[in-house]
This record gives structure tokens, sequence and C-alpha cells, in this order.
């Protein structure tokens, strides 16, 4: 239980469900409207990933070492997802304390971008029974101001796009690690890119939003999180809270997930582009400047 934040008022909340009511948000969007997304790729090297959603902040960080397979999984990688709640992202979140929304954030990103098959783990493999890469997805949350999974899930799934390995040569039973500067590092193996989108239920499931800010998620009857990724697949599904959904519902959620998910596919994919074409324009003054030098 989360006892370090204050819970709502019943004004607040009768003014929530009041305006919901009325077809308002109480921040002015629609029912199905996202709020200003920003994603910013590469300040903290390749596989750092910032994404800002309304004021709702999420860092993700990724790192890749070589480590010893399962024996039941002499081919595969591993995937590891760490979340890190900071206390000043919400007086609810407390230093080395787990919350049940971290757990819940950590189980969902595992299913969403492991389980569904996006990351090839297969890929990872370097010597099968000997070594392969292990890649670890650090989650931290630097602002809550509510739906912190799908914040977290485009961080990750951005920062993984972004990532790149070192270069490797294989002789015998000796693996070579090359520096970066030495060898263009490696991308990873994405199949696909899933994203969650979290919708709200209010008057026992009569009124559904998405993308429900803070205040809407303590005033909310409960939630029904899709993911799914731009060939209209559906990756997993989650329903919590008391609110009963009936199928057309379902269906209702799930293409309006869709074609949510397509829009920040595509946000992801133009914030990738301006690093490489940065990265392009990096490289072009170097050579100009080592041609200058000679």
């Amino acid at each position: 239980m989360n006892t370090g934040e204050q819970p709502v008022s019943t004004s607040e909340r009768n003014f929530v469900t009041a305006a919901l009511r009325e077809g308002l948000r109480v921040d002015g969007r629609g029912a199905y409207e996202f709020r200003d997304l920003a994603i910013n790729l590469g300040d903290g090297g390749y596989g750092s990933a910032e994404v800002l959603l309304g004021k709702t902040r999420v860092l993700a960080n990724v790192a890749a070492e070589v480590v010893r397979p399962n024996a039941a999984n002499a081919t595969e990688g591993f995937v590891h997802f760490n979340t890190s709640f900071s206390p000043m992202a919400s007086p609810a979140f407390e230093q080395g304390r787990l919350t049940d929304e971290e757990v819940l954030i950590s189980r969902m990103l595992e299913k969403a971008l492991r389980r569904s098959r996006a990351i090839d783990t297969e890929g990872l493999c370097i010597i099968a029974g000997e070594k392969v890469w292990s890649i670890r997805i650090d989650i931290h949350v630097l602002d809550h101001e509510g739906n912190i999974l799908d914040c977290a899930c485009i961080a990750a799934i951005a920062a993984l796009l972004h990532f790149r390995r070192p270069d490797i040569t294989v002789e015998g039973d000796n693996v070579i690690i090359h520096d970066m500067d030495e060898r263009n590092p490696i991308p990873l193996s994405i199949h696909h890119i899933p994203i969650c989108i979290t919708f709200g239920f209010f008057d026992n499931g009569d009124r559904v939003l998405v993308d429900p800010t803070h205040l809407e998620e303590q005033v909310q009857d409960g939630n029904f999180i899709v993911v799914v990724n731009t060939h209209r697949e559906l990756c997993t599904m989650s329903k919590a809270g008391g609110a009963s959904l009936d199928v057309a519902r379902i269906i209702q959620c799930t293409e309006v997930a869709a074609a949510k998910a397509a829009e920040v596919t595509e946000l992801v994919r133009t914030a990738l582009s301006k690093v490489i074409i940065r990265i392009s324009i990096y490289c072009q003054h170097i050579n100009q400047f080592i041609t200058k030098v000679q």
C-alpha cells in the first residue's frame, strides 16, 4: 500500500466524475487523446532514452555484458528489466520499498517486450552453451503524473532500438570484444515494436479514457492495458479493478490501442531518424577535420 501519498478527496473525486459525465476531462483532452509525448535519445550514450508523457518522465538505460547461458536454453541470451521509482517522483514511492505499481510495471514490461519475442534472444548467442549477451534495461521513474507504464514501455523500446553493443570476434573458444572506437557497434535485432496503451474506466465501466493522469488513476474504477504493435498484433492484455468489460468494449479498446500504437511508433522512429542524421553530420565533420590535418 502507498502510505506516503495523500488520498484523493471526495470533492476531487466528485469533480472528476461529474466532468466525465459531461464529456470533459480535467486537463481538457478528449477521451482517446494522449498527452504531449517527447522522446529524447542518446544524451547518456547508446541505449539511453528519456520520455516525457505530459508531466510523467521516465529514463531508460540499456547495458550489455557477456555471460554464460542457462543449460536449458544454451543458444539464447538474457533480457532483464529493472525498475527504480525515485522518491522525488512521488510521495507514494519510498527508497528501498517495493510498491504494487512497481511490480506491475516490471511484469508488464517483461510480457510486452520479452515474452512477445520483440527482442531476438537467439541473436544474442555468441557461442552456444558457453557465452551469450545479457541485456539489462534499467527503468528510472523521475516524475509521476499518471500512466507510468505507457511512458516506461515507450522509453524501454526506444532505448533498445537506440542501443548498440560492441562488435566481437570469435576465435575458437576465445571471444574478443572490440572497442567501439575500433569497430562500429552492432544494433540489437528487434522483431517488432510493442506499445502499451492504458485505459481507465469510470462509472462502473460506462466511461473509458486513454492515458489517465494521476488524479484520474486515483478516481478510476479499474484499468485495461493493451499491448499491440503496428502490425495490429495483440502482444498481451491485462485488466485490473472491479469494473466489468463486455466483448464490445474490449474490441473497441483494442481498435483504439492499435491506432494509438501506430502514432507512438511513428514518433519513436522519427526520434531515431533524428539521431542518425545527427551522427551522420558529426562523422562528416570528423572526416573533414582529418582531411585538413592530413
